[in-house]
């Protein structure tokens, strides 16, 4: 029996995990003891990574759609030779931007850069990820703050603080790895600030119950109570930030009265919330999809990042403005995809970046993207619009996953090419797909994630593939030689080919990782970035900024602000309800298509789609526990959802898990104006009893 330890490909925190392995099949999973992120310790998910060897497939062959609606099994060359056919024939007729692509965070590094390579730079295709969807928000805001997208933390930092402040955060269900490291945490204040009282929150010491999407007026009016108590450092704002005294002068406009109003809470608990930041000595600010998912997010989470700053609570132990990343390789593909920058980073505009990279790949620049691509949601409306032809998706299932997502069902319809390439071939995408590219699961992968503290770790093949089985890479290698790419392909080759040309693109930039080794994350602690050519790890947990420089030209972190925009959705006598989403259970993952395989979690997790109303709000419209209610949208789409009463909903608030497909039937088409991420957090519904026979 032999053990490989490999990366759980899950959440963002990329927990390691030691594989037992005998004749090619998994005999046990322990999680690693001594990695710094999880040592020792697991969720349900990652525990049962081997159950995905028990996946049952029609055929390791890519599926073919008849004229009839049936499919064939065809050969790979087959395959590769019909999706690179139709895509150059579709360029040719309609244009370059007749072709698109939606990749995932949890492709590997190497897996999304190879895919921006063929999509981005030879074809000159448009390609987004559903990073979009999650951590968008935060990407926009640390460039815009930072100088770069670089979050400050390393996980440790939950331990060492000694006032946690998590803001649309719930790690009990979304990170318990995370969890626990707080929970752990015996000499802090929890603070919670959620609409919902969520399972973390009813384990805090302090829950902030918003109304939603409140939260920016509430962070304005702390920050404005803070400068006026003189609960600042003076002395960090002066030499390493900029904007402060504008941001003083704007933020008397949110006054305490204007915050209770607009909140739903008192000016008394406003105050309190002041104090426990004042008096922490080691603050720290914690956030994920509550505040990302909403049409005025980056500047929400600015304002996070403003109050760390004023406050002084940033590159020190324990404390931070830290966003919670969503899936496991979200950092990987936000920094290594070439969708929205150059790789590791530069404007696709700026002259020495492109020189640089194309030196690395060994190419002309006019090989490179000259652009950045365009986002998911003008992806999906060009495709309705009849601009975008054909669509190729890798290891997503926008189907189900996609905002308001009737709208994708649309937007299939509309394509001559639509291509799904993924490990099962029955999600709610890949159903409807013309051409199947069947890929496996990450327990027969290499290459690297890079997680939500920047720690670049190792995935290792546990099993081996079959002769007709391939990785993505493998996938999408085989469509570059089929479009033609010839020599492009070249330095290509294989994962680590592709990792050694990305770790190059980094040399010098906020994300260096030129000091890491692909052979050396084998069997180690991972390593968090930068780490450079020549530099030697002292420490397995380093957070950025702790020399208080910034990757701004001036060096230093920028105040960003802007007044609080009205809400283009609020609630009406037709739709006076709002819908909040998120997740439902620890072992509920996105579309629920890889956690079928645990057993565990099938039995706990509720079957048909259900919704939590509160109990009051119940009563008053005689509506009871395990009925079937009606859920209307202002998108003008409604779902049926079985009824659970609770007491941690507002009144007027409704929460639906996001694992069903009902949920995002009713979520709108509403994007925030700088990261393009959907707003996903409050939609305004109505709700009315099925009669029995039919609604």
């Amino acid at each position: 029996m032999k053990k490989i330890q490999s990366t759980c490909n899950y959440c963002a925190l990329d927990c390691n995990l030691d594989f037992y392995v005998e004749d090619n099949k998994i005999v046990k999973v322990i999680p690693t003891k001594g990695y710094p992120v999880n040592n020792g310790f697991s969720c349900i998910k990652g525990i049962s990574l081997d159950k995905q060897q028990t996946i049952v497939r029609e055929s390791t062959l890519p599926r073919l759609r008849q004229k009839d609606g049936s499919f064939k099994r065809i050969p790979w060359d087959d395959a590769y030779k019909l999706v690179a056919d139709k895509f150059l024939e579709l360029q040719e007729k309609y244009g370059r931007e007749s072709v698109a692509g939606l990749g995932t965070g949890q492709l590997a590094l190497e897996e999304f850069a190879l895919f921006g390579h063929v999509m981005r730079n030879y074809l000159k295709a448009n390609v987004d990820g559903n990073t979009r969807l999650c951590m968008a928000t935060s990407v926009v805001a640390h460039k815009q703050s930072f100088g770069f997208d670089a979050p400050p933390y390393t996980l440790k930092d939950a331990e060492l603080s000694d006032t946690i402040i998590l803001i649309g955060a719930n790690p009990v269900l979304a990170h318990p790895i995370l969890w626990g490291r707080i929970k752990e945490n015996k000499n802090k204040k929890l603070i919670v600030i959620d609409p919902r009282k969520s399972e973390t929150a009813q384990n805090a010491d302090y829950w902030y119950g918003i109304k939603g999407k409140t939260d920016l007026i509430l962070l304005y009016a702390v920050a404005n109570k803070l400068i006026e108590k003189g609960y600042i450092d003076n002395e960090y704002v002066k030499n390493y930030t900029e904007g402060f005294e504008d941001f003083k002068e704007f933020v008397k406009g949110y006054t305490l009265a204007k915050a209770a109003e607009a909140t739903g809470i008192s000016e008394a608990s406003i105050l309190e919330l002041v104090e426990l930041i004042h008096k922490g000595k080691r603050v720290s600010f914690w956030w994920t999809m509550g505040v990302n998912q909403g049409y005025e997010a980056v500047r929400t989470a600015q304002a996070i990042i403003n109050l760390a700053l004023m406050t002084g609570n940033i590159g020190k132990p324990g404390t931070g403005a830290n966003s919670i990343t969503g899936q496991c390789n979200a950092m990987g593909s936000r920094a290594y995809s070439n969708t929205t920058m150059l790789y590791a980073g530069g404007d696709f505009d700026n002259t020495d970046r492109r020189k640089r990279v194309a030196e690395v790949l060994g190419v002309n620049e006019d090989v490179l993207a000259d652009k950045p691509t365009l986002p998911y949601n003008v992806i999906i409306e060009k495709i309705i619009s009849g601009e975008i032809k054909a669509l190729w998706i890798v290891c997503t299932n926008p189907r189900h996953s996609w905002t308001n997502n009737e709208t994708f069902k649309e937007a299939i319809k509309k394509l001559e090419l639509f291509v799904v390439q993924d490990i099962y071939g029955d999600t709610d995408s890949s159903k409807d797909c013309d051409i199947y590219l069947p890929a496996v699961p990450g327990i027969k992968k290499e290459g690297t994630y890079i997680n939500t503290e920047r720690r670049i770790s190792a995935m290792r093949p546990v099993l081996k593939k079959s002769e007709d089985e391939r990785s993505d890479y493998e996938i999408i290698y085989g469509i570059g030689k089929a479009l033609g790419m010839g020599n492009l392909l070249d330095k290509w080759k294989t994962p680590r080919d592709a990792f050694n040309l990305m770790k190059e693109c980094s040399r010098n930039m906020p994300c260096d990782m030129t000091g890491v080794s692909y052979d050396g994350l084998v069997n180690s602690n991972g390593i968090q970035w930068p780490f450079r050519e020549g530099e030697v790890l002292t420490d397995d947990q380093r957070r950025l900024y702790e020399d208080n420089m910034y990757y701004t030209p001036s060096k230093k972190a920028k105040f960003i602000f802007e007044e609080v925009r009205e809400n283009p959705l609020v609630a009406t006598k037709d739709f006076p309800y709002t819908l909040n989403t998120g997740r439902g259970s620890v072992g509920q993952w996105h579309t629920q298509t890889r956690t079928r395989e645990v057993a565990f979690v099938e039995d706990v997790s509720v079957k048909d789609a259900y919704i939590y109303i509160n109990t009051k709000l119940a009563k008053e419209i005689d509506i009871k526990e395990n009925e079937m209610i009606k859920v209307s949208s202002v998108n003008g789409k409604h779902s049926n959802f079985m009824v659970k009463l609770t007491d941690n909903v507002r009144y007027d608030e409704l929460y639906a898990p996001l694992h069903y497909l009902e949920c995002n039937n009713l979520t709108p088409s509403l994007y925030d104006s700088y990261s393009k991420e959907p707003s996903y957090k409050t939609t305004p519904i109505n709700i009315s009893k099925i009669k029995m026979g039919g609604i």
